[in-house]
């Protein structure tokens, strides 16, 4: 059987992506390296949350980096409208890397449920992580079980985040504005 990684961004977003998996008789190892979540203490219920999930759910989970604001920051300051594109690279990247290095073959991000995010940009990148560590990505379009993974994650009491992660998508959920 092949090791598979799943790149974790919380605990309700990797709900439904490991039971679907599951389901298909793959058994994900969970990884956490998200060091575009900001502030702070928004990091560290999420991190939690994933924590208790994992616990909960008999998964292995592997927690990579450290939270990260001045080095998320430091390169997406010239291209702050580009940032998503940053974003999700280092986080896939980092993963690819660690799945070539220890033993996992395969390797895909629950970032594929959210249908908040740029789905496209998040395969295209995960792809190009793919081909430059010499592991296969797995594609799965996990955004039609986003509600039911959310109603389930309400249910076992998981912290529920309100925004994606960023400093500036924070600032979107306030200022109601997409730049």
């Amino acid at each position: 059987m092949e090791k598979f990684l799943l790149h974790a961004c919380c605990a309700p977003c990797s709900v439904k992506c490991v039971d679907s998996l599951r389901k298909e008789g793959i058994e994900p190892a969970l990884f956490w390296f998200n060091p575009n979540i900001h502030p702070y203490t928004e990091y560290q219920n999420r991190l939690s949350a994933l924590r208790q999930y994992a616990a909960g759910h008999k998964l292995e989970l592997t927690e990579h980096g450290i939270y990260g604001l001045r080095p998320f920051i430091e390169n997406i300051a010239d291209n702050i409208e580009g940032r998503c594109g940053y974003c999700y690279w280092s986080r896939l990247v980092k993963t690819a890397e660690y799945a070539a290095d220890n033993g996992y073959s395969q390797f895909s991000t629950t970032l594929l449920i959210s249908p908040y995010q740029r789905h496209e940009m998040i395969a295209a990148a995960a792809k190009k992580a793919a081909e430059r560590c010499g592991v296969e990505f797995v594609y799965r379009d996990f955004r039609p079980m986003f509600r039911e993974g959310q109603a389930a994650a309400r249910s076992e009491g998981f912290y529920m985040q309100k925004y994606c992660g960023c400093v500036f998508s924070e600032e979107e959920r306030y200022m109601g504005n997409k730049e």
